[in-house]
């Protein structure tokens, strides 16, 4: 006669009770939840860092809604808002975040706009001032024959140059803000590019002129189009600290 035992190991209907080593290996397993796995992002973070991280997130939101607001502002039609606060906005949105719609709809260049410079050069021999020279053809040969151009060369005296005629009146009389932005803007680049020349003295004064030439006629074209140049001289502009780069700041003192 089979004992009870007997009868429950070969019955195979999977109820006989687990072993010792089987019972353990139940109970490690069923402790483990879904709960019990390693935390990520934030939550992985001690308290002190979850509260940083937070006020950090919240900055850069506040940031981004107010950006999206300024240009949404700056390019939406004339409103009260815009005639309330159109200088907070402007002073936003110049000159680093400008919105030109020209990418959309391009209008080809039908002038050629040279930059040039002359200084007043105080020195051991006295003060003396320089020939021209053309910020525009210091450019042009950077980017000739560069299968990389910097887009400094390509844009950054042009737009510059666009900035400030669009803010000035042919007298050069600023037009508000967006003027004297405009002005300290082109000083700047003039001293840095004056600063890559040696002139064996100290530029005390600087003066800029554009030279505007009409795009000549193609060929098989009957047009007649002058290409004689026509110039804008600005007054001479004193050289002050604001208009030196940081590395010149640096040596002066």
């Amino acid at each position: 006669m089979d004992s009870y035992d007997d009868r429950g190991a070969e019955s195979g209907n999977g109820a006989a009770e687990p072993g010792p080593d089987q019972q353990e290996e139940i109970s490690s397993d069923a402790g483990q939840g879904p709960e019990s796995g390693p935390r990520g992002g934030m939550a992985a973070l001690s308290l002190p860092y979850q509260i940083v991280a937070a006020v950090a997130l919240s900055v850069i939101g506040l940031v981004t809604c107010g950006q999206l607001a300024m240009v949404f502002l700056h390019v939406a039609p004339s409103n009260t808002m815009t005639k309330q606060h159109g200088e907070a906005v402007d002073e936003w949105i110049y000159p680093e975040f400008e919105q030109n719609w020209k990418l959309f709809a391009p209008n080809p260049l039908q002038q050629n706009i040279a930059i040039h410079v002359r200084a007043e050069i105080s020195g051991d021999d006295g003060r003396r001032t320089t020939s021209w020279m053309s910020l525009s053809g210091e450019d042009g040969k950077a980017i000739r024959g560069s299968l990389l151009p910097s887009h400094v060369h390509q844009n950054e005296l042009r737009r510059g140059w666009d900035f400030y005629v669009s803010s000035h009146d042919n007298e050069n009389r600023a037009n508000g803000l967006r003027g004297q932005l405009s002005e300290r803007y082109i000083r700047r680049i003039v001293m840095l590019r004056l600063g890559e020349h040696d002139y064996g003295g100290t530029v005390e004064r600087i003066q800029v002129r554009s030279e505007v030439r009409s795009v000549a006629a193609p060929a098989w074209s009957e047009e007649k189009i002058s290409t004689r140049p026509s110039y804008r001289v600005l007054p001479w502009w004193t050289v002050t600290d604001a208009d030196l780069p940081e590395s010149a700041k640096g040596a002066d003192k």
